[in-house]
């Protein structure tokens, strides 16, 4: 009888610190989620504070039970998180959209598969690295977009509308004056009735490129009006 308590007793101790430990490395990957989505919600960006507080949240979730249910039935460690990364992938997927004929949200994207890995690495125990690479994803996220703004790194995707008498005209000026930028014309549309013509056309560049484009639209005597329809920046 005091071996089957003292058993009783080491089982329970057990249970208790593999739960006290299967908590704890949960918390920390809610927490960790948590700090890298609220980044992502101060800059409005579609995946924000839930989406990856549950996706790290979840990831460590597998982790642990890949661990605790091969462990238990002597199974292969890394097969259910090993469907993680599949998994992941489907969701980046649904983030990138395609805006005026240019692809967005890659850095969001990107951003949910390192925090999937984040989770992961709590999941395993791994506090350091992934507090570490909280660390660096933070950085990345604040640091290199404002010295992406700063030294005008960072693209932009504007719609232009121009309209003239013909359409071989309005062409030729807007080439011309695109040339003089060293950009091209995107997604070109063209629609009107002869003596009005109305030009549509995309312009992927730098913000300091689209102000020069925008000056030189409006000086140019070819065009009768000319007008953006908003920019889609580029992550």
């Amino acid at each position: 009888m005091p071996d089957f308590h003292h058993t009783i007793g080491s089982l329970g101790s057990h249970m208790g610190t593999v739960l006290s430990t299967t908590i704890a490395r949960l918390v920390v990957a809610a927490i960790l989620g948590g700090v890298i989505g609220l980044e992502r919600q101060l800059r409005h960006k579609p995946a924000g504070l839930r989406t990856n507080m549950f996706i790290c949240f979840g990831a460590a979730m597998f982790t642990v039970l890949s661990d605790q249910l091969a462990g238990g039935l002597g199974g292969d460690h890394t097969r259910v998180a090993a469907q993680i990364i599949p998994g992941i992938g489907f969701i980046g997927a649904g983030s990138i959209l395609h805006a005026r004929g240019s692809v967005v949200g890659l850095t969001t994207a990107a951003t949910l598969f390192v925090v999937a890995s984040v989770g992961m690495a709590t999941g395993g125990g791994l506090y350091v690295t992934a507090i570490f690479a909280t660390i660096v994803i933070l950085i990345a996220l604040a640091l290199l977009g404002k010295l992406e703004r700063k030294f005008g790194m960072r693209s932009m995707l504007v719609t232009y509308e121009v309209t003239g008498v013909s359409a071989e005209t309005v062409l030729v000026e807007a080439n011309r004056v695109l040339d003089e930028v060293h950009s091209a014309m995107q997604n070109v549309r063209i629609a009107g009735s002869p003596g009005h013509v109305r030009l549509l056309f995309n312009v992927d560049g730098p913000h300091e490129d689209q102000e020069q484009i925008n000056i030189l639209l409006h000086q140019s005597t070819v065009f009768a009006t000319v007008g953006s329809l908003g920019a889609v920046e580029h992550e």
